[in-house]
């Protein structure tokens, strides 16, 4: 059975929380216990109703905001797939929030008030959607009974996103009508909406595929240990740990270590001291090497015929997540997979406007959550691909030298 990690965003109130406990609920993924202490401290008990929200809002600040404010994570599975949710929070300054959660999601649903329509929030979510390569979008209409489950209101809202969508080249975009406080085409397709001819939000989710966005061509390896026993019984032994990122590896295929460039093949594949024949992508797993080479965490051994990008110097987009703003000539450690090197901002090319998407030109600094473009320069060679291409090997982040806190997530170009 396979695993879909989703996210949910949307702005302040769109019903994030709802619609998760809504799903847990409807698909029977809450425990006794966990269903007795909602009950016990839900707000709307007194005529009934459970509020589905506590089970993602567990903070005691979120729960006297009636807000989420920290990324929750919650799991359940139908006969049909295992789901991992990320619960981003809405609100501006959470923004960071919101790519921490989508870093490894392969889908988004993106939640709309049907009374407000596409607001800033909302299309700030949607732009960071598409800067992260989420390679599913599902545009969640919520609240339609109060506005009396129109079709024309749905109509417009889907126009609207349509236009977003096609501005951001984003293709795998799913308009689903919902409530989440009823229950509407949450779980079961509902009578409410007899012009909408489409599937219910679960039936979507246990049915997207999602063998095409794994990548079996490109085959990276990023080195994460070195193995070296040293005893009687395994003097020689060599290997290489680590997670194969993407592509395939065989026995006996001819490799590079980047960013030395040192030639050799494998000699052999080994999951939990068991030799196998071939890797594949996502697969932890060690490699030996046929010559005694030099390699260090943070190498990548890649096919030879098949190599990434090796450079100093490049461009990312980058979403800001600091306090502190950033300026041209700012030092940080840029971390890519297991490889840390130094590195200088060294130019702040434009600002994104997430409402007009225009470009404002060389701006002076970056604060929390601006989404902006950079050239960063590393005091190392770096081997990695375009995000837009292998969003595995062309995601980093920057990390403050002196507190050692996560700064900004960057998209190579």
């Amino acid at each position: 059975m396979d695993i879909l990690r989703f996210i949910t965003a949307g702005s302040v109130d769109d019903g994030k929380s709802t619609l998760i406990g809504r799903l847990l609920f409807d698909s029977k993924s809450i425990l006794i216990d966990q269903l007795a202490a909602i009950e016990k401290q839900s707000k709307n008990k007194s005529n009934g109703e459970i509020d589905l929200a506590l089970l993602t809002d567990g903070l005691r600040a979120e729960r006297e905001q009636g807000i989420t404010i920290d990324v929750a994570y919650k799991y359940f599975s139908t006969p049909k797939r295992k789901f991992i949710i990320a619960d981003a929070p809405g609100h501006i300054q959470y923004t960071r929030n919101m790519v921490t959660g989508a870093s490894n999601s392969e889908l988004a649903i993106i939640l709309v008030d049907a009374r407000n329509g596409v607001v800033e929030q909302t299309r700030r979510h949607y732009v960071i959607a598409s800067l992260l390569n989420i390679p599913h979008i599902v545009v969640a209409i919520n609240k339609m009974d109060l506005v009396g489950n129109s079709q024309d209101v749905y109509n417009n809202i889907v126009i609207d996103y349509q236009e977003v969508a096609k501005s951001l080249g984003l293709k795998d975009v799913k308009y689903i009508p919902i409530s989440a406080l009823n229950g509407d085409n949450i779980v079961e397709k509902s009578k409410h909406f007899p012009w909408y001819d489409g599937e219910s939000l679960l039936h979507h989710l246990e049915n997207v595929q999602l063998d095409s966005d794994v990548n079996l061509t490109d085959a990276r390896f990023s080195v994460q240990y070195v193995i070296r026993p040293q005893s009687e019984d395994l003097h020689d032994y060599r290997g290489y740990a680590g997670k194969v990122i993407s592509g395939i590896y065989k026995k006996g295929d001819k490799v590079v270590v980047l960013p030395s460039g040192i030639e050799s093949s494998v000699k052999a594949i080994e999951i939990g001291g068991n030799e196998i024949e071939e890797a594949y992508a996502l697969q932890s797993v060690v490699l030996h090497l046929e010559d005694d080479v030099d390699v260090s965490r943070g190498d990548m051994i890649v096919q030879q015929n098949n190599q990434p990008k090796i450079a100093q110097e490049f461009e990312a987009m980058l979403c800001w997540m600091d306090n502190k703003p950033l300026k041209p000539g700012n030092k940080y450690f840029l971390q890519i997979n297991s490889r840390l090197v130094r590195c200088v901002v060294k130019e702040l090319e434009y600002k994104l406007d997430v409402n007009t998407l225009q470009k404002n030109e060389s701006p002076e600094k970056a604060v929390l959550n601006d989404i902006i473009k950079v050239t960063i320069k590393t005091a190392s060679p770096v081997a990695f691909d375009p995000y837009k291409k292998l969003r595995q090997n062309g995601g980093a982040i920057l990390i403050d030298e002196t507190s050692c806190v996560t700064v900004g997530a960057c998209m190579i170009q």
